[in-house]
């Protein structure tokens, strides 16, 4: 019997969020809305669906840095070029940096509510995740701060916090990056990071300039529309980018994946807009909410993780039946987690609440 190494032996598989195709096989529903996945509601750019029109040399393999992509960010972002990663959506960045930073028995900060690929791809490198508890669905930093020994080499923060929504402001940021050692790595999620509007939002960037070991990660996945191509990418000092190409699997970023970003951040308007509808039916949700007394907790993202006083998969099967899909068991049983849609499936998604608190 072949064996695998033993840090992998009892991780679990990631769970994604149920498709809408399987929905529609089994329960019959057409119109299925899919709010699990913090997903663009209404899909990328159109200008992405005309680049992707004329994309050609699909029979040669990609350029492995991007380098047409690799500028276009760095104008937009107004760094080096040089600062910039690219990887086959952030999730494999994530894999890139244990692999480049983790050795066995090394330790690894991160909180024990947050993106679930963290711990596991800690694990998988041998060494050991030290997890510090939120505190009512925010960062405790200083519990963090505390939990820094010899070992540390990796602290992880999803900023907001998925799925718990929090968001550390710039300064207390700041503040906590100035007290890690130098020989420790921050990695800061920035998933959601175009989401919020909150002025208090950190300016990573200068951050990233003023500590070096700061390594930033974002994704095309979310506020862009495009999941499906798989784009993701970190910001750090050259120094750090130099050691994950080491273990950059070679073309890990297709053409597709590569002209599409390229023309998606040529439409920052598509961006804006979507910031702005978000905000707008993100407080909508959360005022309806509010008025039924249920808790939830306020949400810089795309989503809102929400206590429905009752088990999480009974609530989960209750909207998959009327052709909604969310998120379910998560840490706390009777949570759910809902991506913030359009207008319109925002109303089908509480019109299905009302039904279900008054069954």
């Amino acid at each position: 019997m072949i064996r695998s190494k033993r840090s992998v032996q009892n991780l679990p598989v990631y769970q994604a969020g149920k498709p809408i195709e399987e929905v529609q096989r089994e329960y019959g529903w057409q119109d299925v809305i899919k709010l699990v996945s913090n997903e663009n509601p209404v899909g990328c750019s159109p200008k992405v669906i005309e680049a992707l029109k004329d994309l050609h040399l699909l029979h040669h393999y990609p350029e492995p840095l991007a380098p047409v992509l690799r500028n276009k960010l760095a104008d937009h972002l107004n760094i080096k070029p040089q600062k910039l990663i690219f990887g086959n959506g952030s999730s494999e960045l994530i894999q890139m940096i244990c692999r480049a930073f983790l050795e066995p028995k090394d330790e690894s900060i991160l909180v024990d509510f947050t993106y679930s690929i963290y711990q596991s791809e800690v694990k998988i490198e041998g060494a050991i995740p030290i997890i510090v508890p939120l505190q009512n669905g925010v960062y405790d930093l200083e519990a963090m701060y505390q939990a820094i020994t010899s070992k540390t080499k990796i602290i992880w923060i999803c900023n907001p916090n998925n799925p718990t929504g929090a968001l550390i402001d710039h300064e207390t940021l700041r503040v906590f990056l100035a007290r890690i050692p130098k020989n420790i790595l921050v990695v800061l999620d920035e998933a959601y990071i175009e989401y919020v509007t909150d002025l208090r939002c950190p300016d990573s960037l200068t951050l990233s300039a003023e500590f070096k070991q700061l390594l930033i990660l974002r994704t095309f996945s979310k506020i862009y529309g495009l999941a499906a191509v798989r784009m993701g990418y970190a910001i750090a000092d050259k120094t750090i980018i130099d050691v994950l190409h080491r273990v950059r699997p070679s073309f890990n970023t297709n053409r597709y994946a590569q002209h599409a970003a390229i023309a998606a951040i040529d439409d920052q308007s598509f961006v804006t807009h979507w910031r702005t509808v978000n905000h707008q039916e993100r407080n909508k949700i959360m005022e309806q909410l509010d008025s039924w007394g249920l808790h939830y907790y306020p949400t810089h993202a795309n989503f809102i993780l929400i206590d429905t006083g009752l088990p999480s998969h009974e609530v989960f099967q209750f909207f998959l039946e009327r052709g909604i899909i969310i998120r379910d068991r998560l840490k706390y049983p009777t949570y759910i987690r809902v991506t913030v849609g359009t207008p319109e499936q925002n109303r089908r998604f509480l019109a299905v609440f009302a039904e279900l608190l008054s069954s």
